[in-house]
C-alpha cells in the first residue's frame, strides 16, 4: 500500500486546485474531501456527538459517496451513489482509519492525495491520520493571510469563522475576525507536524505554485518519490480532468469547494501578494494584521 499524501491548510488556500493537479499525476489519485478523520467511527458521519442527525447535513458525506461510487461503481450516477450508501452502511461500525485504508487499497498502486480542511480544525484529527498511516506525507500549504482572509470573508460573510469561534471581543463590540482562524489553524498544523519526521513533511506557499506550477509540482513529485518528467507535469496541469472536478449527481453534488467545481481549469497567473503592514480590507477601523499573525506570515516567507 502506497502511503497517502495529505494537504494541510486553512480553507481558501488553493487546496482544491492543488489537490486536483497533484491527483492528475500518472502515479497519484486525487480524492474529493472524504472528511473521514473528523470522526472515529463511520456511522458518526451520519450522527452528531449526541446521537442525533448531524447538524452539518449530508454535504460532509458527499466526497466519500462520490469516491466510493467512482472506485467501486465505475462512475458517479444516482444509482452508484445509492450503492455507495449501502457500502457505507455495511461498514458503519468500522473505525474510519480502517475505512480509509480500504479506499487506499482500492487505489493501489497509485498514491492517494486528499485535502479536507476540516482535519486541520483539530490536532486530534490530524493525529488520527498519522496513527492510521504512520508513513503518510503531509504538504503544509500556506497562503498570505490577507488574501486568504479576504477569500474566506467572501463566502457567507465569513461563516466558517463561526465554527472555530474566530471572534474579536472587547467591552464595546464583537466581530468576526478571519485572521484568528488563519493563525489558529496554522498553529494546529505546526503543532501536529512536530510529531512527523522532517522528511515526511513539506511546506509550500500556494502563491509560488500558482506562479510557477511546472517547477513546484515537479518538486512535490520528487519529494513523494515519483516521476517528475515533462509528461507527468503536463498531466498535472489539467485538474479539470479529475472525475471529481465537477458537480456530482443530485444525491452527492459536492465533496469539494463549489467555486472550484464550477471552474476547475487552471489559469496561469501570478497572485498579488500584499504587504503585511497595511490595513486589512475586511475591517472598518483601519487596523491591520495582529502582531502574531505578522510573525507567523514572516516565518512562512511573506514580507
Amino acid at each position: 500500500m502506497a502511503p497517502p499524501l495529505f494537504l494541510l491548510a486553512p480553507p481558501r488556500s488553493y487546496t482544491s486546485l492543488v489537490n486536483a493537479m497533484l491527483g492528475q499525476h500518472p502515479q497519484m489519485y486525487g480524492l474529493p474531501e472524504l472528511c473521514l478523520f473528523n470522526v472515529e467511527v463511520l456511522l458518526d458521519l451520519w450522527k452528531g456527538t449526541t446521537g442525533e442527525i448531524s447538524e452539518n447535513g449530508s454535504m460532509v458525506r458527499h466526497g466519500l459517496m462520490r469516491a466510493v461510487a467512482e472506485l467501486w461503481g465505475g462512475e458517479q450516477r444516482v444509482n452508484t451513489v445509492n450503492m455507495a450508501f449501502s457500502w457505507a452502511s455495511a461498514r458503519e461500525h468500522m473505525n474510519t482509519g480502517d475505512v480509509y485504508r480500504e479506499i487506499v487499497d482500492r487505489i493501489h498502486p497509485l498514491v492517494a492525495v486528499e485535502k479536507s480542511p476540516s482535519y486541520t480544525m483539530s490536532v486530534k484529527r490530524m493525529q488520527a491520520i498519522h496513527r492510521a498511516f504512520p508513513d503518510a506525507r503531509f504538504l503544509h500549504l500556506v497562503r498570505h493571510p490577507v488574501a486568504q482572509c479576504k477569500s474566506l470573508m467572501a463566502i457567507n460573510d465569513g461563516a466558517f469563522c463561526l465554527k472555530i469561534e474566530a471572534f474579536e471581543l472587547t467591552e464595546d463590540y464583537a466581530m468576526i475576525e478571519p485572521q484568528i482562524a488563519w493563525h489558529d489553524i496554522n498553529v494546529n498544523i505546526l503543532n501536529f507536524l512536530r510529531e512527523v519526521p522532517p522528511e515526511r513533511q513539506l511546506r509550500m506557499r500556494g502563491e509560488d505554485i500558482m506562479a510557477d506550477p511546472q517547477h513546484k509540482l515537479a518538486e512535490i513529485a520528487r519529494w513523494v518519490g515519483l516521476r517528475d518528467d515533462e509528461a507527468a507535469v503536463d498531466e498535472m496541469m489539467h485538474p479539470e480532468r479529475s472525475p471529481y472536478a465537477c458537480f456530482g449527481p443530485v444525491n452527492a453534488m459536492f465533496g469539494n469547494d463549489p467555486n472550484f467545481l464550477a471552474g476547475p481549469t487552471f489559469r496561469p497567473h501570478k497572485p498579488k501578494v500584499p504587504r503585511l503592514d497595511q490595513p486589512v480590507p475586511w475591517r472598518q477601523d483601519g487596523r491591520g494584521l495582529y502582531p502574531e499573525v505578522v510573525a507567523m506570515a514572516q516565518e512562512f516567507g511573506y514580507v
